[in-house]
């Protein structure tokens, strides 16, 4: 999701691409309502067959591009299947098409090819973007269709108003998963820790309690997994889904955690140096589904001037449900006459100043 080429219409994959860059979508972008009719579905809107999870076949009305911004669910979900609310991070998958006039329509984008869904977070898209997608079930697909920017837009992308293509854009977007507020792994803890090292005891949903051992903090990384996952491990750049809480070995307090703070995951691409050298190190290889405890000295944290910049000194100690894992996209195609954004903060919104997935140390 961190890397897009950019698209001169205005496909969900763009808005996507807008909110990764820049953490809201552009003004420019904004209408009124998308035009929907109830419950119906709106005639205009494409038609999609196939089995969840592949690609589907779409096929359009034998009309012209409608002009107008529309959208509706066209399939629903999975019965019994997790709800997706207003606030949740889903994972989805979107095949983009250029609908440029009756039974003319050219496939320009999809992700089940490459094999890389977007991790999209409801709340940035606001309301407008989300409405068809609230109280669905997981597996259900929603079409989005898009008329042409005007000039103004156009610029405010980047693009040429003279390279605008003809014709509306149409995405057609899967919901492949949700990670909600407050979620955590499911497995059964089957250690506390200790041994020398700190103990997290397992508070159910609720953030587990970190206490420090007398004496002094081991000289390397220590890594404890508290629950073990049945999923995929992690690797590099995949982009991880977690909750995670930190305290200081000194006193043992807390100085940051996503349970604390409404229970938001907290999302950040693993071996890329957006996090401290900990966690890239520790969280490598651990299976999704997981609770770890990491034990980080300060030379693979914040270093020995850490309070010079406001964040957490000496050795810390982490423990963190790894939720999910998410492919990076495959590298961005070359563009004519526009600067993709790359999207690479993606704790700015997610996580904070003082947390082993801050990227302060970065900056």
């Amino acid at each position: 999701m961190r890397r897009r080429a950019a698209a001169l219409a205005v496909p969900f994959s763009a808005v996507l691409l807008a909110v990764s860059a820049c953490g809201t979508i552009p003004e420019d972008w904004k209408t009124p309502a998308f035009l929907r009719t109830g419950d119906d579905v709106d005639s205009r809107l494409p038609t999609v067959s196939g089995d969840r999870g592949e690609e589907p076949k779409v096929d359009f009305p034998d009309i012209a591009p409608p002009g107008e911004q529309i959208s509706g669910v066209v399939r629903p979900g999975e019965e019994q299947g997790e709800i997706v609310r207003a606030d949740d991070l889903l994972l989805v998958d979107i095949v983009d098409y250029q609908w440029t006039d009756k039974g003319k329509t050219e496939k320009t984008n999809s992700t089940y090819e490459t094999e890389t869904p977007f991790l999209l977070s409801m709340e940035q898209l606001g309301e407008e973007f989300n409405q068809d997608l609230v109280n669905q079930n997981v597996g259900a697909q929603v079409v989005f269709v898009f008329p042409a920017p005007d000039p103004e837009q156009a610029q405010a992308q980047g693009a040429d108003p003279d390279d605008i293509p003809e014709g509306d854009s149409v995405s057609v977007l899967e919901v492949r998963d949700r990670f909600g507020k407050g979620d955590t792994v499911p497995g059964e803890q089957t250690t506390d820790g200790g041994e020398g090292l700190p103990t997290a005891t397992d508070n159910g949903a609720a953030e587990p309690d970190i206490s420090i051992p007398d004496g002094d903090p081991p000289k390397d990384l220590e890594t404890t997994v508290l629950v073990e996952g049945d999923g995929p491990e992690v690797e590099d750049e995949q982009e991880i889904v977690a909750q995670y809480t930190g305290v200081r070995w000194e006193d043992g307090e807390v100085f940051d955690s996503t349970w604390s703070k409404g229970g938001a995951p907290f999302t950040f691409p693993l071996g890329q140096g957006q996090v401290i050298e900990g966690w890239d190190e520790g969280l490598k290889g651990q299976k999704v589904g997981s609770r770890v405890m990491l034990v980080v000295p300060e030379d693979q944290a914040y270093g020995k001037e850490a309070e010079d910049n406001g964040q957490p000194a000496g050795t810390l100690v982490f423990v963190i449900d790894i939720l999910g894992a998410v492919d990076p996209p495959p590298p961005a195609e070359e563009e004519s006459g526009s600067e993709e954004g790359d999207g690479g903060d993606t704790s700015s919104d997610e996580g904070s100043d003082d947390s082993g997935g801050s990227e302060d140390e970065e900056k």
